[in-house]
């Protein structure tokens, strides 16, 4: 209470009046200034005589000295009226309600006595003291003049707080629950820190959630620590008072909250005859007291220092062995924590590190232990070094970082808890924030600044706060300093640790550049690092939005004005920020999502960052065209998708395409979203070559008619080429392969007309059937081949149809059928299935490689079966060789085997080569080629080289003449081509539909 030379003193008169019904008040001229009766108040004209009523009388009193009398300052009880008293009103009592004090400046501190309290009328028009009386809310309040007005008496109160428990243990969970007996408005909960002056104000958060109802509010507090100890209130308003009730809640230390230094020591006798541990505990609103075990021969101490406090043992003489001290911490009415700190002493003929005091002072340290030091002063963690089994010191560890920006990391992290208003806390630490990143100096620094940042956008998201442009620049200023941080000794060190150290910058800082205030705008700011604009436009806007910034290469961004149709239609104010951040492209994981590999890339060293804020709402749908300049290699259109890699963020291509700018070598972006942009360049990347895509079409068309051909032929003349089981394994086989191809080559060749990506149910069937035909192609190439094996091993062992046919299905459709299922089902999710833009699998990813690695896999199965086919055939016993007309059709098998196997094994090869980044455009060609003319190949050494398919069409067609020649054989086709009719009505053998089924199977 500030005094004067001449205190005064306002208060209020009780009196209980006998006497007439009809009687009014002294000093009727004065008025009640907050109270709820006034001076001059009449009193009830229905009382009846000999009735006493209570009016409320203002009475100023002035004292010339500091002080007035004791015994004013207690309620005084003045003589009855006697019964022969004329009635009028008698003083009975005098109690006092206000006490007043003027300052230097001419102010009047006023403050309630107890009991009594400022209404909520006349606390909403005065400041209140800087020190209110028992912390209660109008307890004291500041005038500018004389008011003639004093405090009024409290009702009861109108409600009560009850909480689960005062001893809240570590990871609890607090409630407390507020019962109100009266409406109540303007509700809010603070916390008062021990120690703290002032409260804090509690808002729904991580950790703190909020929930009211008629009659009843409640608190919710989770995972309970030692920041969260302290006294509690619930402020609200009801009776027309301010009322404030409170509970105390205790929380007690967990090991994790004890600093130990060290926490454990290897320690020479000879070298070192004493040593000294510390334990030290951060501050808490509860005593605690330390015993250290074994205690003898060693001296106790403690100190304090800022926000904490040290418990030091200091040990004179070393013990014999090894020996684990603990430091109990002790209080009232809970267990004692205990924290232990080993001790291992160097015996003779133990391995060790030597001495070393280069830059810190490491004493001799027992192999396979960490010597621990403290960290420099102003410095809160410790240094640890590594001795290894060798006896060599390891590298230097330091998780040492700047108190006062762990302060600032603390605060940040309780603010998005739920602990402080937004408003008023994110500006106080973004003033604070350039000055520490200017300091910064260790990688722990680094990270967290980083995290303090992170959560203030964490909370500025949640809270939907707006920043002025003050706190923007500090941030902008702060970033540009990160972002000119030393790589090597900071940045490289920090993402050691945290590898997506740079995909929380851009995440904090795209999220705070956008809130700045509507009044604010238009702003602009540049830095080396940093280049900001940001532009508010009305609900009519006048055309394309164009951005340029003074980057080398210059960088041009353009928003199409149809894409912010739907905003101005809605007839809201908008606000554009474009963001430039040099050199962090650099500082970003090199995480790449689909359709970009895992190869590296080269950036143009900057991130472009264009957010749409339409009120509060983020606008995150719409058009952007980016001239991003001269760029050298094959450029890939990106943006940082901070949801992929586990929400550690990457490069994705989705919504985004390069476009060739008419007339210049320019990267030129479009997509289709608003986020953070930049670009990818590789180098060795094989562009999109259009004369790829027309050889694909014209190959899969020949393709696509050689396999017709071969179903032509092969209905001309197959009960001729299946007289024995091997020729019709053989056959049927290959039958098999040619419908698997044909479906597939169709398939794929209907596959571009498909809209493309993951949402296109088109698409991915396209692919799951692509994927299956292909290889179920590949595994009847295979079954061909066991049959082949088979029957060179067990020469007279008969193969039953009934029997061998069910496998070849088996083996022929259900695995690729499991193989292509498996492979959906594990890499869709992941995003991995699909190729970017197209309905294939995706090549980077890893789907790819579930259809070329069994591709290999066959064929180089079919290599094998076709050495050990050679060495049986060239050099048969005579008691193993098969008869001659089995011995033909094996070796009509080996030859088609022998021709179709190095030809698919040399296709998928260069396949596998076409995934590599530094391969040239050749290889592609050459795939490209082989793999879509796989019919043909199958068409020529499958079936026309077969000498029973030969012999079936010679019969048919060229029965005049012998194919002595390749001009006789020619002109056979010829014949053959120019009339199919008539070929049709002869008598060579057609598959029955019994046999086409069976083949099929």
């Amino acid at each position: 209470m500030v005094c004067s030379a001449a205190p005064l003193l306002l208060l209020a008169t009780t009196l209980p009046l006998l006497g007439s019904p009809v009687a009014q008040a002294s000093q009727p001229g004065q008025s009640q200034a907050g109270g709820e009766s006034g001076s001059g108040q009449l009193l009830d004209q229905q009382n009846g005589a000999g009735e006493s009523a209570l009016v409320s009388v203002y009475v100023h009193l002035d004292f010339s000295d500091k002080t007035w009398p004791h015994e004013v300052s207690r309620t005084l009880t003045l003589p009855a009226a006697s019964a022969s008293s004329s009635p009028r009103p008698l003083l009975t009592g005098l109690r006092l309600t206000t006490e007043c004090n003027v300052n230097h400046e001419g102010n009047f501190y006023c403050a309630c006595l107890s009991g009594y309290q400022w209404n909520t009328s006349i606390c909403l028009h005065y400041p209140p003291c800087q020190s209110p009386q028992n912390h209660q809310p109008c307890g004291c309040l500041v005038f500018s003049h004389p008011e003639p007005g004093y405090c009024q008496l409290l009702p009861p109160v109108p409600g009560t707080l009850s909480l689960n428990s005062q001893l809240q243990m570590p990871g609890d969970t607090l409630s407390l629950t507020l019962l109100l007996s009266q409406e109540a408005t303007d509700l809010s909960w603070f916390l008062r820190h021990p120690g703290s002056p002032s409260p804090i104000l509690l808002q729904p958060g991580t950790q703190v959630s909020v929930t009211s109802s008629h009659g009843q509010a409640a608190l919710s507090v989770s995972n309970m620590s030692h920041h969260w100890a302290g006294e509690y209130m619930s402020c609200f308003e009801a009776q027309g008072f301010k009322w404030n009730l409170h509970e105390v809640v205790r929380v007690p230390l967990k090991a994790t909250d004890v600093a130990r230094l060290p926490d454990q020591l290897s320690i020479s006798r000879a070298t070192s005859p004493g040593f000294q541990l510390s334990c030290c505990i951060p501050s808490t609103n509860l005593a605690y007291t330390v015993t250290w075990s074994p205690g003898e021969g060693s001296k106790a101490s403690s100190f304090n220092e800022s926000g904490s406090q040290c418990f030091v043992l200091a040990v004179q003489h070393c013990p014999m062995t090894d020996t684990v001290y603990t430091c109990d911490l002790q209080s009232p009415g809970l267990a004692p924590l205990r924290v232990p700190i080993s001790i291992t002493i160097i015996q003779d003929g133990d391995i060790t590190c030597p001495e070393d005091t280069s830059v810190l002072t490491w004493n001799v340290t027992k192999a396979g232990h960490v010597a621990q030091a403290p960290c420099p002063e102003s410095k809160r963690g410790i240094v640890r070094r590594f001795c290894a089994a060798d006896g060599v010191w390891g590298p230097v560890h330091s998780s040492c970082t700047d108190a006062r920006l762990l302060a600032l990391f603390t605060r940040a992290k309780l603010l998005q808890a739920g602990q402080g208003s937004p408003a008023e806390e994110v500006p106080q630490i973004l003033a604070q924030l350039p000055g520490q990143a200017a300091e910064a100096s260790s990688p722990s620094d680094l990270l967290t600044l980083l995290s303090t940042m992170k959560y203030l956008a964490k909370a500025v998201a949640k809270a939907r706060i707006q920043l002025d442009r003050s706190a923007l620049k500090n941030l902008l200023i702060a970033t540009d300093k990160v972002l000119d941080m030393d790589t090597r000794s900071l940045w490289t060190l920090a993402q050691a640790r945290k590898p997506w150290a740079g995909s929380t910058l851009l995440l904090a800082v795209e999220t705070l550049a956008c809130s700045l205030c509507p009044q604010d705008h238009p702003f602009t700011f540049s830095l080396p690092n940093v280049l900001l604009q940001s532009q508010l436009f009305g609900p009519t806007f006048p055309a394309d939005y164009s951005i340029s910034f003074p980057t080398r290469p210059p960088l041009q961004a353009q928003i199409p004005r149809h894409s912010l149709a739907p905003l101005v239609r809605n007839g809201t104010e908008i606000s554009i920020t474009s963001l430039v951040l040099q050199k962090l492209d650099h500082l970003l994981p090199s995480n790449y999502g689909q359709g970009l590999g895992d190869s590296l890339y080269a950036t143009p060293g900057l991130v472009l960052v264009i957010s749409i804020m339409a009120g509060d709402q983020a606008f995150s749908q719409g058009e952007v065209i980016m001239d991003f300049g001269n760029t050298d290699g094959s450029p890939h259109c990106v943006f940082w998708d901070h949801s992929l890699f586990q929400g550690r963020g990457g490069w994705s291509k989705e919504g985004c395409q390069a476009q060739a700018a008419s007339g210049s070598p320019t990267a030129r972006c479009l997509c289709q979203h608003l986020t953070a942009f930049s670009v990818l360049m590789s180098p060795h990347t094989v562009p999109e070559e259009p004369a790829l895509a027309l050889l694909t079409q014209v190959g899969l068309g020949a393709s696509i008619l050689a396999l017709l051909v071969c179903l032509g032929v092969y209905r001309l003349v197959w009960r001729v080429v299946v007289r024995n089981k091997v020729s019709y394994f053989r056959h049927a086989t290959l039958l098999n392969m040619v419908l698997c191809l044909l479906a597939a080559d169709t398939c794929f060749l209907g596959a571009p007309f498909l809209p493309p990506g993951p949402r296109s149910p088109l698409c991915l069937a396209a692919t799951f059937l692509c994927h299956f035909l292909y290889l179920a192609t590949f595994f009847w190439m295979l079954a061909q081949a066991l049959v082949l094996a088979h029957q060179l091993l067990f020469v007279f062992h008969q193969l039953p149809k009934h029997r061998v046919l069910p496998l070849m299905v088996l083996l022929g459709y259900l695995c690729p059928l499991g193989l292509a299922g498996v492979t959906l089902g594990l890499y869709l999710p992941q995003g991995q299935y699909l190729r970017e833009g197209e309905c294939w699998l995706d090549g980077k990813g890893g789907a790819l490689y579930t259809f070329v690695g069994p591709v290999l896999a066959i064929v180089g199965v079919n290599g094998l079966v076709l050495a050990m086919a050679m060495l049986k055939l060239l050099r048969p016993s005579l008691s193993e060789g098969p008869p001659a007309e089995k011995r033909q059709a094996l070796l009509g098998v080996i030859k088609a085997l022998l021709i179709l196997t190095p030809i698919f094994g040399l296709t998928w090869g260069l396949g596998l080569a076409t995934l590599l980044e530094e391969v040239s455009v050749v290889p592609h060609y050459i795939f490209t080629i082989l793999n879509t003319l796989q019919g043909v190949f199958i068409l020529l050494f499958g079936c026309l080289m077969d000498k029973k398919v030969q012999e079936a069409l010679r019969k048919r067609f060229c029965r005049a003449q012998a194919p002595s020649s390749t001009i006789s054989l020619v002109s056979c086709w010829l014949q053959i081509l120019s009339s199919p009719s008539e070929s049709m009505s002869e008598g060579i053998p057609r598959p029955s539909s019994e046999d086409m089924g069976t083949a099929r199977s």
